[in-house]
């Protein structure tokens, strides 16, 4: 068999959800799946059913056409897997973060543009749920978790990335008849995952840039606000299924109701609401690093058969035992976190950043081991090494990771001289 057409005809059938579904059970790692209790592992299994079925399919011509994985992330909501942490009263499931991690790692495996599209949902709607009124969260979250609207969380700013504490999106409090009635936002936001289309726009505003943390105040904007505006979705090197852009806030009007906690409170907030969001990357890295491994591995037997050389089947190995060892630490946060809402920042610290560099070190190594074949989209693994970069990146940079882990360090020392 030769040529490209070739190539193509012997990979046709990688998106088979009975060969999907048999490949991923034939690498499951009992030393993972024994922390796993088993409502986790029934819905890390109709997770991955769904991906097979619904997600898989359409993964590669999302990126190719740069479309937003509006049905994929349909049919995860359809399925129930909205809103696993979340109260049932709201179309939750009342899952542990251990769950919720599981089917981040599926999905990130079958698609990982469809993952940050998933992630983001929750990451939007989990402040309402912490931070804001009962009517507010009854009336936003359930469209959040069914798909029937779509959320940002609105934190990064031009001059403001990894450092939230230099907002500069203004919040104004508005009065009548001396009552605070509520907030005129104006400012701008930068690479907003899914602000091009969201109906609930999570901002974080300063009430005064002096005041840095404790000026930051949290606000539900709703997508019809007038003075609400949204760039055109920047064209980007992976993640093509999922939308990122800018957003302006022009004089918007967020009535009292949508405030998040008090005025000045939106830093317990962003602090609250990245420990979720790093669980989600993390979660990301191991999908990604386990995708690129059993590509590889069937591809390279489909290739060469049952025999590979020593230098493949040892590199092989050791990606296997890297996986699992991301896997492992990422179970252990995850559960740490549902026995405690504020883990060290140092743990999830090692946990985001171990695992997304897991992600992209595990794309690079999958290219290497495929020579040629590693290029092809066929195959697939070029798309999981351009969707894995950017994992390393948001959420907390890995540097900025380091850097909390540092500080950690140096407090545990502390504390013994």
């Amino acid at each position: 068999m030769s040529g490209v057409s070739g190539i193509t005809e012997l990979f046709r059938d990688e998106t088979d959800p009975v060969r999907y579904i048999a490949l991923q059970r034939a690498v499951d790692e009992p030393a993972s799946d024994q922390l796993l209790d088993e409502r986790e592992t029934e819905v890390r299994d109709r997770t991955r059913e769904v991906v097979a079925c619904e997600v898989l399919p359409r993964a590669a011509a999302l990126d190719r056409s740069h479309t937003f994985a509006h049905e994929s992330y349909q049919a995860l909501a359809a399925a129930g897997l909205g809103g696993l942490i979340f109260p049932r009263r709201w179309g939750g499931t009342e899952d542990t973060n251990v769950a919720y991690a599981m089917a981040m790692e599926e999905i990130a495996a079958g698609c990982p543009a469809t993952s940050l599209v998933y992630m983001t949902q929750m990451h939007a709607a989990y402040p309402i749920w912490r931070a804001g009124s009962e009517q507010l969260a009854s009336r936003l979250i359930p469209g959040l978790l069914d798909g029937t609207r779509y959320g940002s969380l609105a934190i990064t700013e031009p001059e403001a990335g990894s450092d939230a504490a230099a907002l500069r999106t203004r919040a104004t409090a508005v009065r009548a008849d001396g009552l605070l009635t509520g907030y005129r936002l104006s400012g701008s936001k930068t690479f907003i995952t899914t602000g091009d289309r969201a109906d609930v726009v999570i901002c974080f505003a300063t009430v005064d840039a002096a005041r840095k943390r404790r000026g930051i105040t949290a606000l539900v904007v709703e997508g019809a606000a007038d003075g609400l505006t949204r760039g055109r979705p920047f064209d980007k090197m992976g993640m093509h299924g999922s939308s990122t852009a800018e957003l302006f806030f022009a004089d918007v009007e967020v009535p009292l109701e949508n405030l998040l906690g008090a005025e000045g409170e939106g830093w317990p907030i962003v602090t609250a609401s990245v420990v979720k969001s790093r669980i989600s990357a993390a979660a990301q890295g191991i999908g990604i690093a386990r995708a690129v491994y059993t590509r590889t591995l069937s591809a390279l037997h489909r290739l060469h058969g049952p025999a590979l050389p020593d230098e493949t089947t040892f590199a092989l190995a050791e990606l296997r035992g890297e996986i699992l060892r991301g896997r492992l630490l990422l179970l252990a946060v995850a559960r740490e976190v549902d026995r405690s809402e504020s883990p060290a920042p140092g743990r999830i610290g090692i946990m985001k950043q171990s695992c997304t560099d897991l992600g992209w070190r595990a794309a690079v190594e999958a290219t290497r081991l495929l020579g040629p074949f590693g290029d092809l989209a066929d195959i697939g693994v070029e798309r999981y090494l351009r969707d894995a970069k950017v994992t390393q990146i948001y959420d907390g940079t890995n540097e900025v990771q380091r850097l909390l882990i540092g500080r950690d360090i140096a407090r545990s020392i502390g504390e013994l001289v």
